[in-house]
């Protein structure tokens, strides 16, 4: 889907100062409304537009930032690392599928606050054994997953 798009459909759903961060899914506005009716809103209206079933997990300024701080990971040329955010309890059941799965070298996972971050090498995300997991259709409405840089981008909008 167009992020033009899709920013259309926040504003007729009354959100202000919409724009997208390059081609993530991820999209900034503002509105005087509560978290929990602005997922209802926003959902029914992307699922309306767009014709399938959409789960959006909201996220404000300060969360943001504290999802890049509590990365417990350093930054290493060779690795990506991803952020989980979800439902709640699904870094546990994350950490549980982690620990379960073959591993490569150097990769790991760790819950830091409420998400759970993963490092795994570049090249590797899809073909891992982890990484498969996470197409299993019990995560498809409870988490998303973004690469730590693309937080940081999000963050920079602000």
């Amino acid at each position: 889907m167009k992020m033009a798009e899709v920013c259309n459909v926040f504003l007729a759903a009354g959100m202000r100062e919409v724009c997208s961060v390059l081609a993530t899914g991820n999209i900034l506005f503002s509105s005087e409304k509560a978290p929990s009716e602005l997922k209802i809103i926003l959902e029914q209206a992307l699922s309306e537009y767009f014709n399938y079933e959409a789960f959006l997990f909201l996220k404000t300024e300060n969360e943001i930032a504290e999802i890049s701080k509590k990365n417990p990971f350093p930054k290493l040329d060779l690795f990506h690392i991803y952020v989980f955010v979800g439902v709640p309890e699904i870094a546990e059941n994350l950490v549980e599928e982690f620990n379960k799965a073959d591993k490569s070298a150097n990769e790991k996972g760790e819950i830091s606050g409420q998400n759970f971050y993963w490092q795994v090498a570049k090249g590797n995300t899809l073909d891992s054994a982890f990484g498969k997991i996470l197409g299993k259709k019990e995560f498809k409405n409870k988490i998303t997953s973004r690469n730590l840089n693309t937080i940081e981008k999000i963050f920079k909008k602000f």
